[in-house]
């Protein structure tokens, strides 16, 4: 089974012989292919500042695998997955029976909120923090425990350590946090998990840690039960319209939620598979995107001060800021400039979040707003 699965890889890999540029350009016209993207990103000269998306892009390496792995669009080919599982076991210092494929970490989430739900009870989360997706945790029952942050707009583990009672079924930690960008020490976030979670399954969402220096805890979910690893390949990989990320936890948390997923580890295309096995390659383009993003995120933190707007210390792509004191209606700014930005999270202190975008982008938007 090995030999074979390696010489399919090898047949359709990246940079495969055979089905290159050559084939792809055959039915895909460059102009029409172009026109598409221009529509699609650049309709009124619109600024996407909203969504914390990679604004250079996919990596080189990914983009190459797209356009030279399309003909193969047609097959299922179950083995790219368990290479793309194979890879990020590695990545992550853990075995293979500890990752699960998801499209995106969205499904991710989902998963662990149907299993969290096979018994009622209620879940804990920081407020604000990302809970786009707990939409489901509330419609199959659960009441959702809410925690407030820090003064200085940080996950308040003390707090949320006591709001857990006997029905807590689940401790939902975005780490660093979204919308604040505020991150917890690893040191405290491990002691804390090695405390709490022996009776309730805590839930870690790294979707922004790329942009730290600060190590995962995925080394701990074979010591520890009930620890759940959200990843995914949507920020520094510049991979969101391709919707792919993955947990990590032990093997029986793996299994329960693989038990929930209607195709095990297939939820993900082809081509986003072979994309991410592209990108895990390439190094250079995560350093420099980490590198681009330091650089401008200092720039519009330091526009933003000048223009009384008080800032968080972010460690992510994107700020969290304060219109408490700025003396225009910033979102009619935003509008009439084309630019989308985030919404008020926090109607005291009206706390808004800008994602960072290229320096062009952000200079543009704080043009806008002087």
């Amino acid at each position: 089974m090995e030999t074979n699965r390696r010489l399919w890889l090898k047949k359709i890999g990246i940079g495969v012989a055979g089905i290159g540029l050559t084939n792809f350009n055959s039915f895909a016209s460059p102009l029409v292919s172009e026109n598409l993207i221009n529509s699609f990103e650049n309709d009124n000269n619109l600024i996407f500042l909203r969504s914390n998306e990679n604004p250079y892009g996919p990596s080189p390496l990914a983009r190459k695998s797209f356009v030279e792995n399309a003909d193969i669009s047609n097959r299922y080919n179950w083995d790219i997955g368990t290479e793309l599982i194979s890879d990020l076991a590695k990545k992550n210092s853990v075995k293979e029976e500890n990752i699960l494929l998801g499209a995106g970490s969205t499904e991710i989430l989902d998963l662990v909120a149907k299993l969290v739900s096979l018994e009622k009870g209620n879940y804990v989360i920081a407020e604000p923090s990302y809970d786009y997706w707990t939409v489901t945790l509330d419609n199959l029952g659960l009441t959702k425990n809410k925690v407030a942050l820090t003064t200085d707009k940080k996950i308040n583990l003390q707090a949320m350590l006591e709001a857990v009672n006997q029905d807590t079924k689940l401790i939902y930690i975005c780490n660093p946090n979204n919308p604040t960008g505020t991150i917890c020490e690893r040191e405290a976030l491990v002691e804390f998990i090695i405390k709490i979670s022996q009776n309730t399954i805590v839930l870690i969402d790294e979707a922004y840690l790329e942009f730290t220096k600060q190590q995962s805890i995925s080394n701990i979910v074979n010591d520890h039960k009930n620890i759940i690893i959200t990843k995914t390949f949507s920020k520094i990989y510049g991979l969101a319209g391709a919707r792919i990320g993955y947990a990590i936890a032990n093997k029986t948390i793996i299994d329960n939620l693989s038990n929930l997923q209607s195709n095990t580890n297939n939820s993900v295309s082809v081509l986003s598979k072979l994309a991410a096995i592209a990108t895990l390659k390439d190094d250079k383009f995560v350093s420099n995107c980490y590198l681009l993003n330091e650089n401008v995120k200092q720039y519009t933190i330091s526009e933003l001060k000048k223009l009384n707007c008080e800032c968080i210390s972010s460690n992510t792509n994107f700020i969290y800021f304060s219109l408490a004191k700025y003396n225009k209606d910033y979102f009619k700014q935003l509008d009439i400039n084309n630019i989308q930005g985030g919404r008020i999270y926090e109607e005291q202190g009206k706390w808004t979040r800008i994602t960072v975008g290229k320096m062009e982008e952000m200079k543009k938007f704080i043009k806008a707003i002087e």
